[in-house]
């Protein structure tokens, strides 16, 4: 997210929170917004350059995102501290943490988490969540601040439909002629 797009104060963050969560999604779960630190200035780079040194060390799943979202949403810790993502990442991932600090702060790593930060922000999208859906056949579509399932999946389905009947007509017709 762009920093400007972050909560300038945890007041402000937990309007949104009771609008979001309680209103519109009547979720069970009161998020927290313990983990804003108004001095960051919406500078949260911790948990992203953490998730993407334990998936660099091979933990491909999304144990360590999910587990940093429960820390800072549900918990209300400081995720934007390297050392506490570091430490929520190590636990759940098994992973060193000496490890996971130092890959965090490498130089490959933080190339990785500009180039996907700038990508996103490329989009220009300020509403949470965000959803970038893209096909093997190059369709893309984005979704900002819709929380309603239904549109996602009938846009998966209809993406998925679509790669297959290209895939169907590859294998009848082969590749479009060079010319």
């Amino acid at each position: 997210m762009s920093p400007s797009d972050f909560p300038t104060s945890r007041k402000q963050c937990d309007w949104f929170y009771d609008r979001s969560g309680g209103t519109v999604m009547q979720s069970p779960y009161k998020l927290n917004s313990g983990w804003l630190i108004e001095k960051r200035k919406g500078h949260y780079e911790a948990p992203n350059l953490v998730a993407e040194a334990a998936r660099s060390l091979g933990h491909s799943d999304d144990t360590v995102r999910l587990a940093l979202a429960h820390a800072a949403l549900i918990e209300g810790k400081d995720v934007g501290d390297l050392k506490v993502s570091v430490s929520v990442a190590a636990k759940v991932s098994k992973l060193s943490a000496k490890k996971l600090h130092a890959v965090s702060d490498s130089l490959a790593v933080k190339k990785t988490v500009q180039a996907s930060t700038q990508l996103f922000l490329s989009y220009k999208i300020s509403q949470r969540p965000s959803f970038i859906l893209e096909s093997p056949i190059g369709d893309k579509a984005v979704f900002s601040g819709l929380v309603a399932v239904e549109p996602l999946a009938a846009t998966i389905e209809s993406m998925l439909h679509d790669a297959k009947a290209y895939a169907s007509h590859k294998a009848h017709y082969g590749l479009p002629p060079a010319q």
